[in-house]
């Protein structure tokens, strides 16, 4: 059988495929984003599916692939590998390194056709995401094929797909030198907090950046963003990662969803002690994904400042560690689930939710699946908000660091099931021998484990655990 060549991406490699006749495929298979072997989004479609209807590779000639031709991020200091590359008519579009340059490949060849890179700012330079882009967003405007991207200074730019140019008449100037005249947007400006733009937000207030993509949906750039990491954070001060909506054909800000409800939104009683007044997070450092028809935005959301203690944020915390469903042309919110209350252990939503149509008792219902670091698959009906099978609240263990309130029930979906194990106790631990296991088994005595929302304990507790 004659070899056929791939594309694969490493730590810092972007590897080739050389890419022959499709098989006719039926249009009913192909989601939009992915028809003809595309990938115009991070998930392959606007709906993060992560599937593409191409049948040229499959298991019969897979081992037959070899390496076409290797792409070398090194000159871009490329070291962690976060990016997924976009394919769009006929050019692969990705970032890379911790400037997040943007580069466009030749898929044939491997050539780098061309690449941008966003001037230096001091907020670019404290930006804990440097190195964690994921990928470029892409839209076709008014005929002209558009990439655009977030960076870790909080810009919003687009560039010209076939030539990597700054967009003309679109956006607003950016006060600093060096930055294209047009073509970018200060996304800092729309968020309403105090700001240098060379410096960014005073670190005293907060921290934002960004990781994943935007996403275009019918006309809008939904602007998702990250803060600092949670296992990193030292200051309850903070700011919220409010989503950002602008017009695809000319930058303008068009409106913006406050994660932390403001005096008089709904779920601001939510937050007691006035903590909605200086604290944050919230972010959606996840994939947003969409449906495209209805014109839906999905948010996953972070937890709130701080991860492991919220003893100064009494309350559930919306919209914290939950599922939003906006409307993107408006910014308002349609429905959201929060899927843990008063999050303090780090289970910020990790992944887009993906949007599928199934068949339900004989009837086509449009869903969205949400998994989390708990194991979990929280699924809805996407237009609604309506759980598909019951999602019941079950008591959890109390805290007991001096201080520390936390919700006295969790959501517990009924179905699926838990694809993992959920919290921690002697059942679990190894048995390979006898010996192994007494060990083992001596050694956990050290930690107070228990079941899924098992809360953290304080050093120095009273009970002595580690």
């Amino acid at each position: 059988m004659k070899s056929q060549r791939y594309v694969s991406q490493s730590t810092t490699w972007l590897t080739g495929l050389l890419v022959l006749a499709m098989a006719p495929i039926a249009i009913a298979a192909e989601a939009p984003g992915t028809k003809a072997g595309q990938w115009h989004y991070l998930g392959g479609d606007s709906a993060h599916t992560r599937y593409s209807p191409a049948s040229e590779i499959d298991a019969d000639n897979f081992e037959d692939l070899e390496e076409a031709w290797i792409w070398d991020g090194a000159s871009f200091d490329a070291a962690s590998g976060r990016s997924t590359p976009s394919y769009i008519n006929g050019v692969l579009y990705t970032v890379a390194g911790p400037r997040r340059h943007v580069v466009a490949i030749d898929p044939a060849s491997g050539e780098t056709l061309w690449s941008y890179r966003e001037p230096n700012t001091l907020r670019y330079e404290y930006s804990m995401r440097k190195d964690y882009g994921k990928g470029i967003a892409y839209a076709n405007v008014d005929g002209r094929d558009v990439i655009f991207i977030s960076s870790p200074g909080f810009f919003l730019t687009a560039l010209d797909a076939k030539t990597g140019v700054p967009l003309e008449d679109w956006g607003t100037p950016v006060p600093i030198d060096g930055f294209p005249k047009s073509g970018v947007v200060d996304m800092l400006k729309d968020l309403g907090h105090e700001y240098d733009p060379y410096k960014g937000i005073p670190l005293e207030v907060g921290y934002i950046t960004t990781s994943a993509p935007p996403i275009v949906v019918n006309g809008v750039i939904v602007v998702g963003n990250s803060h600092e990491q949670g296992y990193n954070q030292s200051r309850l001060e903070n700011i919220p990662g409010d989503i950002l909506g602008y017009d695809a054909k000319t930058g303008k800000f068009l409106w913006k969803f406050n994660v932390l409800p403001k005096p008089g939104e709904f779920g601001h009683e939510t937050w007691e002690n006035d903590a909605w007044k200086w604290t944050g997070d919230i972010s959606s450092w996840a994939p947003l994904s969409a449906d495209q028809e209805r014109g839906i935005v999905y948010v996953p959301t972070n937890g709130a400042t701080l991860d492991f203690y919220g003893g100064f944020r009494p309350g559930d915390n919306l919209f914290s560690t939950s599922l939003i469903a906006l409307d993107v042309k408006t910014g308002k919110r349609l429905w959201h689930f929060q899927m843990v209350h008063h999050d303090i252990w780090n289970y910020d939503t990790p992944t887009a939710p993906v949007l599928l149509d199934v068949n339900i008792k004989g009837k086509t219902v449009p869903i969205v699946a949400q998994v989390t670091k708990q194991s979990f698959t929280y699924t809805f009906n996407r237009v609604t908000g309506e759980p598909i099978w019951p999602i019941v609240e079950k008591p959890v263990p109390a805290s007991k660091i001096p201080g520390e309130k936390l919700s006295e029930t969790q959501p517990f979906p009924t179905w699926p099931l838990p694809f993992d194990n959920q919290g921690l106790s002697t059942d679990d631990l190894i048995d390979f021998t006898p010996e192994l296991r007494a060990r083992m088994v001596e050694i956990l005595k050290d930690f107070d484990t228990g079941p899924l929302f098992q809360p953290p304990l304080h050093r120095d507790n009273d009970e002595g655990y580690k």
